[in-house]
């Protein structure tokens, strides 16, 4: 697991759901290489890890909120976000902002719902 870029818990249970904190696109504590389309990849399994660490999945999200640095990327943001999901499609908001933790230009941050 990547260490946390700041004083949070990247994932916790609150009663049936789970939050889990923004995951960007890091792997042993770098940025992957290959622009939005790996960050996003990466992000994907990073969020997916957090998840099963509390015995959740991918299928559990309920919301997301996406964090992209250019909108430009949006497409190609997409692709990778609706291939680690599949058919599963859980309500989602995406901005753009001026800039991210670490030089990251994707994050992901997710509630998932899944009964004690």
């Amino acid at each position: 697991m990547n260490k946390p870029l700041g004083p949070y818990s990247p994932v916790v249970r609150a009663g049936d759901f789970i939050i889990v904190s923004g995951q960007g696109g890091m792997k042993d504590g770098a940025i992957v290489e290959g622009g939005v389309a790996a960050q996003t990849e990466q992000t994907m399994v990073n969020l997916e890890e957090r998840l099963a660490e509390m015995g959740a999945g991918l299928g559990d999200i309920v919301k997301t909120t996406c964090f992209l640095t250019d909108m430009d990327t949006f497409v190609t943001f997409n692709a990778a976000y609706g291939a680690a999901l599949g058919d599963h499609r859980p309500a989602r908001s995406t901005v753009e902002v001026s800039a991210l933790p670490a030089g990251m230009a994707v994050e992901v941050e997710a509630w998932a719902y899944k009964p004690e």
